[in-house]
């Protein structure tokens, strides 16, 4: 049995749970669709400690493409979204450490389409709903496309994309009633310590935007800055910073917003850029050398992790401001098909397991959703010209002519590839394997985000939290969730444990038993 410091984390609740007269229900081995056991379902295969994810891990990408592919034709999730287009104009030179276009030069502008979302609730859905907030950016460069997609809270849920189908199964409907239910996300969530921060986030008036224009931004994932050499990458992280400032609703102020208009997120938007009052977010970054990965109490490329700006200082780079709506909701907005592997030279993942699962999904999710040629629609299509093989299939496709259709010829050699832009080379360390990460600090951070909001945003918290994990029936449930947040600060624990009604001494019992 493995005996990371998470696992023994959990065996330890375990223990305790049962010597609390909590038994366990006799459980099923979960398969494949082959019906192959499953060994690992938490962890995907990685090379080493934080080597890449192995495209050989049949589970993970059986996982992933059946779960693409469970709705059509609306997305699986960010349903229900809102798109503007705009300008990035870089405001300084970031050549010496990256060739991506949009930072070649101080005062660059480059086009792109801005796409805001909620996560997890159907097109039509009242926009007062709380969850996390997609933020995703499409650079139209010189280059190709380069697409930064995000949310409006800067870490996620989950570390790992294997998890990622029974997350949102959990917080999806109910098969049978069809009714989203409290009770089963935070049944999931009980299995999942890391999830505490982001919890935290996004039970606090962030996850109820009052406008999309008062929200910031951020890339989540941890990427890697290159240059033509590849002799000085680092790793990089992205964060957009409304100018406009950011707030948020509570629980009684998203219902009187809803009374009134519950499109509040898109008609904000579309009115203020047509007024001519075009919102603006600075796009700050965070860049670490490979060789400070390891120097922190935690891991930087666990994406339930921020990097604190005191221990990783952020600079400004550039700007972006909306400042049309589209001509056409569908072919601009639901037609758009943004994915993190839309990638350009100067820009590449990072090992964080959960972009590496991103890389395949996305774009998988798209090719289902809008098929196998949607890059051309106009919305998708990259302002420099396309020089590609790839043909037929359902949808338009340009017209072509001529018997060659692959590379390298010798009787047609217009296309070829070019190792200028072969991808940099990195050292990998350690066998393959399906362990979590070593650094798992579950904790910490969500405790440091509760203590910097004031008291009356501790209070709307705790009342968020209340709305919904106040609905949960299963006190085991409920005493696993606040021993997380007492865990996290005390006081955060004890408010919780009173509002959904937790004997704090049981919770005490469990956070105390926690490794970190």
């Amino acid at each position: 049995m493995k005996a990371t410091a998470i696992k023994r984390c959990c065996l330890l609740s375990t223990t305790t749970l049962l010597a609390m007269g909590i038994a366990t229900a006799h459980a099923e081995p979960l398969t494949r669709l082959n019906g192959a056991p499953v060994g690992d379902n938490q962890n995907s295969l990685t090379a080493g400690p934080n080597g890449p994810v192995l495209i050989q891990d049949h589970h993970l990408i059986e996982k992933l493409a059946a779960f693409d592919r469970e709705r059509i034709p609306e997305r699986v999730v960010h349903a229900r979204g809102t798109g503007a287009e705009g300008v990035f104009k870089a405001t300084v030179d970031l050549s010496n450490i990256t060739q991506a276009a949009p930072f070649l030069a101080t005062g660059k502008e480059t086009p792109v389409f801005v796409r805001f979302s909620t996560v997890i609730h159907p097109k039509g859905s009242p926009e007062t709903l709380r969850d996390p907030h997609g933020f995703a950016v499409k650079f139209y460069t010189e280059d190709g496309n380069w697409d930064l997609v995000g949310n409006n809270l800067p870490v996620f849920f989950i570390r790992d994309a294997i998890k990622f189908p029974d997350m949102i199964h959990s917080l999806k409907p109910d098969p049978v009633t069809n009714i989203q239910d409290p009770n089963r996300f935070f049944d999931f969530f009980s299995h999942v310590p890391e999830s505490t921060h982001m919890l935290t986030r996004v039970y606090s008036t962030l996850g109820i935007p009052a406008s999309y224009r008062q929200m910031d931004g951020a890339g989540v994932n941890a990427f890697k800055f290159t240059t033509k050499d590849c002799s000085n990458w680092q790793y990089v992280k992205f964060t957009w910073k409304s100018r406009q400032g950011v707030k948020g609703l509570s629980v009684a102020e998203a219902a009187e917003v809803q009374k009134v208009d519950f499109n509040h997120l898109t008609r904000d938007l579309y009115t203020e850029i047509g007024k001519g009052n075009f919102p603006v977010w600075d796009l700050y970054i965070q860049t670490l050398k490979p060789e400070e990965l390891d120097k922190f109490d935690f891991n930087p490329l666990d994406d339930t992790k921020i990097w604190p700006e005191d221990l990783v200082p952020a600079r400004k780079v550039g700007e972006l401001t909306l400042n049309k709506v589209p001509d056409n909701f569908f072919q601009a907005t639901e037609q758009v098909a943004v994915a993190p592997s839309n990638m350009i030279p100067g820009i590449e993942p990072s090992e964080d397991r959960m972009l590496q699962g991103r890389l395949f999904s996305y774009a998988d999710t798209q090719r289902y959703r809008l098929g196998i040629n949607h890059l051309y629609l106009p919305v998708n299509a990259p302002r420099n010209p396309m020089h590609t093989n790839a043909q037929d299939g359902a949808g338009y496709s340009p017209p072509r002519k001529g018997s060659v259709n692959y590379q390298p010829s010798r009787t047609d050699a217009n296309l070829t590839d070019n190792a200028e832009y072969d991808y940099c080379r990195y050292e990998l360390k350690g066998t393959t394997q399906q362990d979590i990460i070593a650094k798992t600090q579950n904790f910490k951070q969500a405790g440091d985000f509760y203590r910097s909001l004031d008291e009356d945003g501790k209070v709307k918290l705790v009342d968020g939290l209340n709305a919904d994990l106040g609905q949960v029936k299963s006190d085991e449930i409920r005493t696993i969730m606040v021993s997380y947040f007492y865990k996290a600060d005390i006081d955060y624990g004890t408010r919780v444990a009173k509002a959904v009604k937790v004997n704090l001494v049981d919770a005490k019992k469990l956070a105390d038993s926690y490794n970190n």
